[in-house]
């Protein structure tokens, strides 16, 4: 896939293409939602922005997703440290990330549209509980599973047993962060849109599913490559 945004690509149409790209135009203060309708150019030219710099944010989103792991089958012949960092680089770090830029949109959506779609009040609720969840069981991987794998393969782990049954406790936290992902998707219908969706609403469920289908990978990693190598 080639980098095709130009000076002339509608707004919307970009971040249509790729939801990320919305983060690039908040921090530049360019309306994407209801002023989306613009090719970049003018958006460039009502903020008084350098048109080179903002293609190369753009290009560098691009980038980013053009990168992620797309045949993860290809782990299967890696070592387990080189597939822990890839872990740590390519699902941990950018997982934080999307969780911290996505959170005051899933709260916005909910706020202005609660009221006459209340499935975005439940969406709400099960996202916060989701980076809640996904927050710490990141946060444990690092601080002591991966370092405990680490041990086995080196022949150092003190206990063995109780390493194994930490790596099988991840493994039974991924299937409660699948369930939340499973609720979001029934109550969204999919993530189908309503008539009346706004811009901000369609990157909503754009980016929740985007989020879905990260951890999806980032599970598939570790429950079917990396862990069973010491639980099998």
């Amino acid at each position: 896939m080639t980098f095709t945004i130009t000076e002339n690509s509608l707004v919307k149409d970009i971040v249509n293409e790729l939801p990320k790209t919305s983060d690039v135009f908040k921090k530049n203060r360019i309306d994407f939602c209801c002023g989306g309708n613009i090719p970049l150019s003018q958006a460039v030219a009502q903020n008084q922005l350098n048109m080179d710099t903002l293609l190369e944010e753009l290009k560098i989103v691009f980038e980013t997703y053009e990168n992620t792991e797309k045949d993860v089958e290809v782990w299967t012949e890696s070592d387990s440290n080189t597939i822990m960092e890839h872990i740590i680089s390519n699902y941990h770090r950018v997982s934080e990330e999307e969780l911290s830029m996505l959170s005051p949109y899933v709260t916005k959506v909910s706020r202005v549209h609660g009221d006459n779609h209340p499935e975005l009040l439940k969406v709400n609720e099960l996202f916060y509980e989701f980076k809640k969840e996904l927050l710490k069981h990141m946060e444990k991987e690092e601080a002591i599973v991966f370092p405990l794998i680490k041990q086995i393969i080196d022949g150092t782990v003190e206990n063995r047993k109780e390493a194994i049954a930490m790596i099988t406790e991840l493994e039974k936290e991924h299937d409660h962060a699948g369930e939340i992902l499973r609720q979001i998707r029934e109550v969204t219908s999919d993530y189908k849109l309503p008539l009346d969706a706004c811009g901000t609403y369609r990157l909503v469920y754009a980016r929740l599913e985007a989020l879905e289908e990260l951890t999806f990978m980032h599970v598939h990693l570790e429950n079917n490559i990396l862990f069973p190598r010491y639980i099998a």
